[in-house]
């Protein structure tokens, strides 16, 4: 097959300029009209270029946000919750405003209800709007956090979470966390008072948080920092994913 020597030029530029989907100009020209001016040609290359790098970048947001799995909040059913968490008020959260905000919010409720789904949901129309993201399980980021202090890395890990808009920290209620860990959470959260939003998922009350942290002191000023300017939802009920096993074993 003979090779168009414009077509390589065009293919060589593009790669240059970093701009890839200039090669497949053909398709633009393919759906344009034939009276199609040349600006409006360059119009929609550009376009098509800007979309590419829009997803692109959003892909990246994701992956470097680690969301364990893809939940979305128009999957959850809000109808579960009793009238006490409101489409409006999912809607509001779904605008991510909080974040511009600096506000935290705070999900308690039991095993099942779903706090997790709505704080992926969150995250990822987080991503979509340009914003960055970091999705950390509270044992996992405190294993994380003493392994960075023992290999010299903590400050490189510590400015990782403060530079991302919104921190989830998941299922802050199944392990508890010594003296070392305690303290490097404590700063995590501290660092990010008033300067970057935090989500909580928690299955317990604020007041069984000393189950979790050795310093008693440390809990009622972490509570504090968490609570400050922050939404906190009451989640507790039936388990959701109970209901959902239940209703599979009877089809």
């Amino acid at each position: 097959m003979d090779i168009d020597p414009i077509r390589e030029q065009i293919q060589l530029y593009a790669r240059q300029l970093k701009l890839p989907t200039f090669t497949k100009y053909s398709d633009v020209l393919r759906r344009a009209s034939s009276h199609a001016r040349f600006d409006e040609l360059l119009l929609e290359l550009m376009k098509a270029e800007s979309i590419q790098r829009q997803e692109n970048q959003n892909r990246k947001r994701l992956k470097t946000a680690g969301f364990p799995y893809t939940k979305t909040l128009e999957e959850l059913e809000l109808s579960r919750y009793g009238g006490q968490i409101s489409n409006v008020f999912v809607n509001e959260l779904a605008s991510c405003r909080f974040i511009g905000e600096k506000k935290n919010v705070v999900m308690i409720g039991n095993p099942g209800r779903g706090k997790t789904h709505m704080a992926i949901g969150i995250g990822l129309k987080a991503c979509a709007l340009g914003m960055s993201v970091l999705f950390k399980n509270a044992a996992t980021l405190s294993t994380e956090l003493a392994e960075a202090k023992d290999h010299y890395s903590l400050g490189k890990l510590e400015k990782r979470i403060r530079q991302a808009s919104l921190l989830i920290l998941d299922e802050m209620s199944y392990v508890s966390f010594d003296r070392f860990q305690s303290e490097l959470l404590f700063k995590v959260v501290s660092d990010r008072s008033e300067r970057g939003s935090i989500i909580v998922t928690t299955n317990l009350a604020f007041s069984q948080w000393t189950e979790l942290f050795e310093n008693t002191a440390m809990v009622a000023a972490l509570v504090d920092r968490l609570t400050f300017k922050s939404y906190v939802l009451d989640m507790n009920g039936e388990s959701y994913r109970l209901d959902q096993t239940l209703k599979a074993q009877r089809l």
